[in-house]
């Protein structure tokens, strides 16, 4: 018994056919009916992109609210009627 690999009797081969040569004569105009490559973004993926152009985070100021927020003096009602309205207008389209 004879083993001869993966490649056959006739060695290795190609996956696709090889296409057919063809010759162009010049000045005539040659049309490709193949399909085009198309790259579509999902909604998910424009998202994701836009975090990469978020300015950095000052942690300072994180810190800072953060200290207001555990001594209960950060949230008044004049920051709360701005933060709804703000989150109204957003809603709104606006």
């Amino acid at each position: 018994m004879e083993i001869f690999g993966a490649g056959g009797t006739q060695g290795p081969q190609p996956i696709y056919p090889r296409l057919a040569a063809f010759t162009v004569d010049a000045g005539q105009a040659v049309h490709v009916s193949s399909p085009r490559d198309h790259v579509e973004i999902s909604p998910l993926g424009r998202m994701l992109d836009g975090i990469g152009e978020l300015p950095d985070i000052r942690h300072e100021r994180v810190e800072q609210i953060r200290a207001q927020l555990a001594a209960g003096v950060y949230e008044t009602p004049e920051k709360l009627e701005i933060a709804l309205d703000r989150m109204l207008d957003e809603l709104m389209g606006w």
